[in-house]
């Protein structure tokens, strides 16, 4: 039995080292170690953990030419989770958060069972797991969830808060060809075995802020700011509050009455959701359009005061319409949390 070889990763400027093993990823040694660095798909596709390297001997994985340009990869730009290590080598974080590497949680695997699964729109299911013993997590996190023979893995957000002990929740939109979503009418059942590997994810609620706080999502990207806002409630915490919120047509809309009930709690909360395709007899009176459109037209008439914290998850266009209407309009790069729902492609 040959031994693994181990090389140090050296990040700057946070001056940060770590080991990695040849034949894992930089990006996955940091998780194995608690080290949460910038990330998103974990997969190449999305340029969350672009850094750049000072010097060493690396091999890059495949990855997509939009995450890593050609005359990017041509200066020394790397992707950390495409990452091979074959020597000592220093990386130049070039998106770097000291929150988030203060809060760092290792990612370890959980086994766990099937507790129920149920509708809540015509293709949005509510899958509810047991693990076997606790995770800690930050709302806003997710886990990949692999099915019984291992063959299936897909990115998922918890629904819902930390802290309620072997119990996972999980918004999931379901796809006609989907290999793990389509598993969810039939397929799968209560009792199956799972396995959640995690936590991931940076877009997770940032605590003890007093300025108001934006949700924005569409589809299952309710999952992770249904999370962080019963996070947000639970903490105790008073600030300004807006939930804004995508769907086709009105039936495509659930959790009204629970939003309903927030509102009547929450002394500064306002929950707007917009139909994109509103149908004749919705009988809808509420907000029609985009939601970055919605978004737009809000912050400008209301002009919230104070830092705000943006926090959007959903489909990659809707995150890449949004972004540029939340800074246009106050909000510092800094304080926009998102994350993109990129398909998958394992």
């Amino acid at each position: 039995m040959t031994d693994v070889r181990v090389h140090k990763v050296r990040f700057e400027p946070v001056g940060i080292e770590m080991e990695v093993e040849e034949g894992e990823t930089v990006l996955d040694a940091a998780f194995r170690q608690g080290i949460s660095l910038m990330h998103g798909c974990k997969e190449g596709q999305c340029g969350s953990c672009k850094s750049k390297l000072v010097e060493g001997d690396i091999e890059l994985l495949k990855y997509s030419t939009f995450a890593l340009p050609d005359y990017e990869s041509e200066t020394g730009h790397i992707l950390l989770c495409r990452t091979h290590v074959y020597s000592d080598i220093g990386v130049e974080l070039l998106n770097y958060d000291e929150d988030l590497l203060s809060r760092s949680i290792a990612v370890k695997a959980f086994s766990g069972r099937v507790a129920a699964i149920s509708a809540l729109t015509s293709d949005i299911r509510l899958l509810e797991i047991e693990i076997e013993r606790p995770m800690k997590f930050w709302a806003g996190q997710y886990v990949d969830l692999t099915l019984q023979d291992g063959t299936i893995t897909r990115a998922f957000s918890m629904a819902n808060p930390p802290g309620e002990g072997i119990n996972l929740r999980f918004i999931i939109k379901k796809y006609p060809n989907g290999a793990f979503s389509s598993q969810l009418d039939g397929k799968l059942a209560v009792g199956d075995a799972v396995i959640a590997k995690g936590p991931y994810g940076t877009c997770f609620r940032r605590e003890e802020r007093p300025g108001p706080m934006l949700l924005i999502g569409g589809g299952s990207g309710m999952s992770p700011l249904w999370s962080i806002l019963a996070d947000h409630i639970g903490s105790g915490e008073q600030r300004p509050v807006r939930f804004f919120y995508g769907a086709r047509t009105r039936a495509d809309l659930f959790y009204l009455d629970e939003l309903a009930a927030i509102a009547a709690r929450l002394n500064d909360f306002k929950f707007v959701p917009a139909l994109s395709h509103a149908e004749t007899g919705d009988g809808w009176d509420g907000e029609t359009g985009l939601i970055h459109e919605v978004v737009l037209r809000h912050l400008r008439e209301e002009k919230l005061s104070g830092a705000i914290d943006a926090y959007a998850c959903g489909p990659t266009p809707m995150i890449d319409a949004v972004l540029p209407v939340l800074q246009m309009n106050g909000v510092e790069p800094d304080h926009i949390y998102f994350d993109k729902f990129t398909p998958a492609v394992r």
